[in-house]
């Protein structure tokens, strides 16, 4: 096919694309590349997508074959597309479906192999023979506990063989649930076309394939929109389940303030309330706690205490190793994960695909900001020098202690009292992983502190004095990096952080990207010539990659 200049894909060898933001059809190649290609950079002029195995097995679990990803790529390219990566996705692609997982009875499932290979291999598997029953050679085929269908997925998955999953979706309690035209207030509530689009995407037409899948949107883009609408859509009993107390609370404001749910439809299940009803928004804690070490989870209980028809992971990039197992025997409802960032810092991203479900959609950071959905921002790093006794004691230490002497450097106060000063029109959250540096900002300025001792309630009361603008300061310890709502926040000063998080770099961008008229501006205090600096590049990397302006400056009182 004959390629064209001004198109704005270019295919590479190693199965990179880029895509020219700047092209004519650039809108038309990015919309086409979301069912079988990752984002991986998007920074001003050329995004990265990577075209990857567990890409294609998506796309092809969701209906496409290799030839209308050759034709699409074709169509977009600037320049002839590779031949070695046309093979290349028609061999992988050809790996989906060659493994089926179909109903056997009640409890049981049968797992069934196209090929004798194929056949042949998973038999030997030591692994796998702790979940499977051989039936014969002859039929190609396996018996697994219905339980087990989650793990025999991932397990398989690792192995390189995708499992085309038709053992059916079972429906939930109906519940009558519908978005409301206008919120509780009175203004007036639509979703946006990317939010309908990205529930439309995991929704489908509910039948093999659908009904499951992961959503993946900047913080201040409407997650929780998201995951009403699928609601809405599915019109099933409900279960939520999210990172703290703050966010369960967040959850049924939401609930209450923009669907026709009545109160005594929503229940709260944390340390503080245990009431499960049709919908139920429960915190990732108080399903993980138990009274013994190897003991059971108790609290895995609320899983089946209703005929739940959808569950939604919200932040499931922070799903727990607990909750996946449990996750795993749930194969048969419908499942939702919201989440800024599928990077985990564990490298656990093919487990939330094989259990929860596959990205579904994403969208570039950049590209709702410049319509006006998530605010501007820069991101500036300031360095400071770490000076007098402590070089020493720098000196000496071990690798971790040397990062948490950084981290604490004394010379960050005066630069945090400072910023504050400056930026005395705005809201200005303080984040840090130090307590004890929290709380000496916290005397220094004034502000209140919020850390994981805080009680859930005080917590509640300082968020909302935040909000009401009683508050334009606030303290707040890595438990306020997720799914905390705070609207009017527009400046955050980060004097330290978790060793160079990607995933909390992003968390805490977010929580000044909420809608505002004003650019959000993200500091974050750096000792220079330190094991921090080292850690801030990795951060730094990933914000540039997303398409956001990153500054570094030495701190002196007229440099900010």
């Amino acid at each position: 096919m004959p390629t064209d200049p001004n198109n704005p894909l270019i295919i590479q060898g190693d199965r990179s694309i880029l895509l020219d933001v700047h092209a004519p059809r650039a809108a038309e190649a990015r919309a086409a590349l979301i069912p079988f290609a990752e984002l991986e950079k998007s920074p001003e002029h050329l995004h990265t997508y990577r075209i990857t195995p567990l890409s294609l097995w998506n796309a092809a679990s969701a209906g496409y074959v290799p030839s209308r990803i050759a034709e699409t790529l074709e169509s977009l390219a600037r320049y002839p597309v590779p031949p070695s990566v046309t093979a290349w996705t028609v061999e992988t692609m050809a790996r989906f479906g060659k493994i089926r997982m179909v109903p056997e009875s009640e409890d049981r499932l049968s797992l069934v192999a196209e090929t004798a290979q194929i056949y042949r291999e998973l038999a030997a598997s030591k692994l796998m023979a702790k979940y499977l029953s051989p039936v014969g050679p002859s039929e190609r085929r396996f018996t697994l506990a219905l339980l087990d269908r989650g793990t025999v997925k991932q397990e398989l998955l690792r192995l390189g063989w995708p499992v085309k999953d038709e053992a059916p979706l079972k429906e939930g309690a109906p519940l009558e649930v519908a978005l409301r035209g206008e919120t509780s207030s009175g203004k007036p509530f639509h979703v946006r076309d990317y939010q309908r689009e990205a529930a439309d995407a995991v929704v489908g037409d509910k039948g093999p394939g659908t009904g499951f899948g992961t959503i993946v949107l900047p913080c201040g883009a409407g997650k929780t929109v998201v995951g009403m609408t699928v609601l809405s859509l599915l019109k099933t009993d409900t279960l939520i389940l999210t990172t703290n107390v703050a966010a369960v609370h967040q959850w049924i404001e939401e609930l209450l303030d923009k669907t026709d749910l009545d109160p005594s439809m929503v229940g709260e299940y944390t340390g503080d309330s245990k009431t499960v009803l049709p919908v139920t928004v429960a915190t990732y804690q108080i399903l993980t706690w138990r009274p013994k070490k190897e003991g059971p989870f108790p609290h895995f209980s609320i899983f089946r205490e209703r005929a739940w028809g959808l569950i939604v992971y919200d932040e499931v990039h922070l799903l727990p190793a607990p909750v996946f197992r449990v996750t795993a025997e749930l194969q048969a409802v419908r499942r939702l994960g919201l989440t800024a960032t599928l990077i985990r810092e564990d490298g656990c991203e093919g487990d939330v695909f094989s259990l929860v479900g596959p990205k579904r959609y994403d969208v570039p950071w950049k590209d709702l900001e410049g319509q006006g959905w998530i605010a501007s921002a820069s991101c500036v790093e300031i360095r400071v020098d770490i000076g007098g006794e402590r070089e020493i004691e720098y000196a000496v230490a071990n690798q971790r202690e040397k990062y948490r002497i950084a981290s604490e450097n004394p010379a960050k106060l005066p630069v945090v009292e400072s910023l504050i000063a400056r930026h005395a029109d705005d809201h200005i959250l303080v984040i840090g992983q130090y307590i004890k540096q929290l709380e000496e900002i916290a005397a220094l300025t004034g502000a209140p502190i919020i850390t994981g001792k805080t009680p859930n309630a005080e917590r509640d009361r300082l968020y909302k004095a935040f909000r009401a603008g009683d508050i334009r300061v606030i303290v707040v310890s890595k438990v306020a990096n997720f799914a905390i709502d705070l609207p009017d926040a527009s400046v955050a000063i980060q004097v330290s952080g978790t060793f160079g998080s990607r995933q909390e770099e992003a968390q805490r961008l977010g929580r000044i990207l909420r809608p505002k008229e004003r650019e959000a501006l993200f500091y974050t205090v750096v000792t220079s010539q330190t094991v921090e600096e080292d850690f801030a590049a990795n951060r730094q990397k990933f914000l540039a990659e997303q398409g956001y302006e990153y500054s570094i400056i030495r701190w002196d009182e007229e440099s900010v």
